[in-house]
């Protein structure tokens, strides 16, 4: 994926949001529907918090175990990947996973 792939992936990765994720929440839109089965199931709701950007995962409740993996491995590769597109745009970005 190029970074022009991910400039035309950000216009629609998630619901109605306020708070502009740019690369960080196109990131986790693209990778998180790459791991589900369900991919439509995929939103992510951004979020303005103290001098961070909190990115909220929501995917199907069968989909859950795919984006968190065996002890949380997969949800820390998230948001270590995350958190690197974030901060080439200038953000501190985190990621919660919604149950």
């Amino acid at each position: 994926m190029t970074s022009a792939d991910l400039d035309d992936f950000s216009d629609d990765w998630g619901p109605d949001d306020h708070v502009h994720a740019g690369r960080a929440g196109a990131v986790l839109a693209y990778v998180a529907q790459s791991l589900v089965e369900d991919p439509e199931q995929v939103r992510v709701a951004a979020s303005e918090g103290r001098n961070k950007t909190l990115l909220t995962l929501s995917v199907a409740p069968e989909d859950v175990g795919r984006v968190i993996g065996r002890r949380g491995r997969v949800a820390q590769a998230l948001r270590i990947v995350v958190r690197a597109a974030g901060v080439r745009d200038g953000q501190d970005v985190q990621v919660d996973i919604a149950d």
